[in-house]
């Protein structure tokens, strides 16, 4: 495996692309492992991306684990990691990327960190320019952005018949989707966390809201959509419950297909 900061050192033919913040754990794995099932050479792109912090986010705190990142990446399959400086990534002014509805209209991620998705979106079409990929792969888990990725490859014309490819959330043995940030838990804080996977399958808004509370946790939204827009839901179109909470002092993010 390969390890690159450059973009003038990515696959010249095409590639399954992987992007991430790194502190890989099994999800990323599983991402790697699903973008592995064909020919094409998988790219791993890790990357702590400022611009999608807010000042009062944690992005100095944000987990740098690069050599233990490298291993997990080679592990799952991963053929190049390209890490690259915050320099090579802006050393050309973005165009802003116009967001597209999903990003501005649910107010959900986009209530609760209104600058998050302009930095999301200009950082992963930099991204797709530099690795011109055939396939990219985004974890269910943030499904918010998973459906912004969606919309902003089809409003965009650049990156041809680019497929972005959903994988389920990947979860610990208690339920807990994997992420990053549950390295802030302490074990107790762990155990309310499941209050969160418990009430993804409620399918009632109140009831959800109802027993996070109860649990202690400190609620930013508890909602069901529409699977796609993340509207109101539509009678007889596939329905997401969207959950975003407070354990501690730690803010985890997850949602649930409903019937």
């Amino acid at each position: 495996m390969r390890v690159i900061h450059e973009p003038s050192e990515l696959p010249k033919e095409g590639c399954n692309f992987v992007p991430t913040m790194g502190a890989l754990h099994e999800g990323h794995s599983a991402l790697i492992q699903e973008a592995n099932n064909s020919h094409l050479p998988v790219v791993v792109s890790i990357f702590v991306n400022p611009t999608q912090f807010a000042p009062n986010e944690d992005f100095e705190a944000y987990p740098r684990m690069l050599d233990q990142d490298i291993e997990i990446a080679k592990a799952a399959g991963a053929e190049v990691v390209f890490a690259p400086t915050a320099e090579v990534v802006y050393e050309k002014e973005m165009n802003d990327i116009p967001l597209p509805k999903v990003a501005t209209e649910p107010k959900l991620e986009d209530a609760s960190r209104p600058t998050h998705f302009h930095g999301v979106c200009n950082v992963v079409a930099r991204l797709f320019d530099f690795a011109n990929p055939v396939n990219a792969f985004f974890g269910e888990k943030d499904y918010q952005q998973l459906k912004v990725i969606e919309a902003m490859v089809r409003q965009e014309s650049r990156w041809g018949d680019l497929e972005i490819v959903a994988v389920p959330t990947a979860r610990g043995i208690d339920g807990i989707a994997l992420s990053s940030r549950n390295a802030y838990l302490s074990s107790e804080e762990r155990m309310q966390a499941r209050a969160i996977v418990h009430a993804l399958s409620i399918g009632c808004e109140h009831g959800m809201m109802a027993l996070l509370v109860e649990a202690g946790l400190d609620v930013d939204y508890a909602v069901i959509r529409d699977a796609d827009s993340l509207l109101a839901p539509i009678e007889g179109c596939p329905r997401r419950a969207i959950i975003a909470a407070k354990v501690g002092s730690t803010r985890l993010i997850d949602n649930g297909e409903l019937p």
